[in-house]
């Protein structure tokens, strides 16, 4: 199915955040309701600046209660060690079996900093080509492991192929990583990385490393112009821009009623706040906002965070999405499993199986 216009379908995915729960459990309700409803993934915001559960944890215990749609919990990679961070999320990929991303955040305040006590806040800039870094050295601890390198042959005793491990031996600016990874390769090869574009110093993490750009716009010429930016960035970068997927992120008010979108929000675009760009309104005119970005090559999709979790995250999959899905633009089942076909990105080749880099 293919949606009018010559476009591909939406792409949609909600945050599951939710202010003083500390219980797993109560992120697996939401988590399945966004799933009937088809959404590609879920997000679970986290942060070294505040109390809360850890997000990657809560969604290992989120996936064996769901089948199908994508896990994406907030990993910050300051003062994390880099090869805990991606055998953590090699595991979720494990768990979920294919269903796991990464979002990459970092810690820039001197509080989070005294959290670990080695060593001072630095500037966002620095963080951020860190972060690049670390995605870089991820994606190379997961690839450690060729896909068959495991043999578990009884006979002789062998659980692995040694000649299909692989030493990273990588060398970034503040850290060092021999490798191979502890946790085989992940069944996506790679799971999903996703940035929040909005800021300068994320933008070209995002245009290099990421598949999901998550950008914070409030209008559809302002989203247009980002999402060629990121494109032309990956470009130069010798990447495939339609390898990236850009997703325009709005906090959603849907109310307890249908009613016509507020001044400033609608088809012309939502409020600027401190929080974010802000929708309120009814389903009806978010579907609508949603479609009309959508056809003019403004996003790819949206990532939408809701103000009242529950009430808005259930009028969102029974009324906008529904609209959505009526009018051919949005899924009405999964085509795969994995979720990078959700997205439509392919499972990358191996970079020691595909050159023969020695171990």
């Amino acid at each position: 199915m293919t949606a009018p216009h010559g476009r591909g379908l939406l792409h949609l995915a909600a945050a599951l955040d939710q202010q003083a729960a500390f219980d797993a459990a109560s992120y697996v309700g939401p988590a399945q309701l966004a799933e009937r409803g088809g959404l590609d993934f879920v997000t679970l915001g986290d942060t070294f600046a505040r109390p809360g559960p850890d997000a990657l944890a809560v969604l290992s215990r989120v996936a064996p209660a769901t089948r199908r749609i994508g896990l994406v919990p907030t990993v910050t990679t300051t003062h994390t060690e880099p090869f805990h961070v991606q055998a953590a999320v090699a595991t979720l990929d494990w768990v979920s079996r294919g269903r796991a991303g990464w979002q990459l955040d970092v810690s820039t305040t001197e509080g989070e900093a005294r959290l670990f006590g080695r060593r001072h806040a630095a500037p966002a800039d620095a963080l951020w080509r860190e972060a690049g870094e670390i995605a870089d050295v991820a994606a190379r601890l997961w690839d450690s492991w060729e896909d068959d390198a495991e043999i578990r042959d009884e006979a002789t005793g062998r659980f692995v192929d040694r000649d299909k491990l692989h030493h990273v031996d990588f060398r970034g600016a503040t850290f060092f990583v021999k490798g191979p990874s502890i946790v085989p390769r992940p069944p996506q090869g790679h799971p999903v990385r996703v940035v929040d574009a909005t800021e300068g110093p994320a933008r070209r993490v995002a245009a290099r490393y990421a598949d999901v750009a998550l950008v914070r716009v409030v209008g559809p010429a302002q989203a247009r112009a980002v999402r060629a930016e990121l494109r032309d960035a990956a470009a130069k970068f010798g990447r495939d821009p339609d390898t990236l997927r850009v997703l325009g992120s709005l906090v959603v008010d849907l109310g307890d009623g249908e009613r016509a979108a507020e001044p400033g929000h609608g088809g012309g675009g939502p409020r600027q706040t401190a929080q974010g760009p802000l929708y309120r309104g009814g389903p009806v005119d978010l579907a609508e906002l949603i479609a009309a970005w959508h056809a003019s090559e403004a996003v790819d999709g949206f990532h939408l965070a809701p103000v009242e979790p529950h009430r808005d995250l259930e009028r969102l999959v029974n009324g906008t999405v529904a609209l959505l899905q009526h009018r051919g633009l949005f899924r009405t089942f999964y085509p795969g499993s994995t979720l990078r076909e959700h997205l439509g990105l392919a499972r990358p080749a191996n970079q020691y199986a595909v050159t023969g880099g020695a171990s």
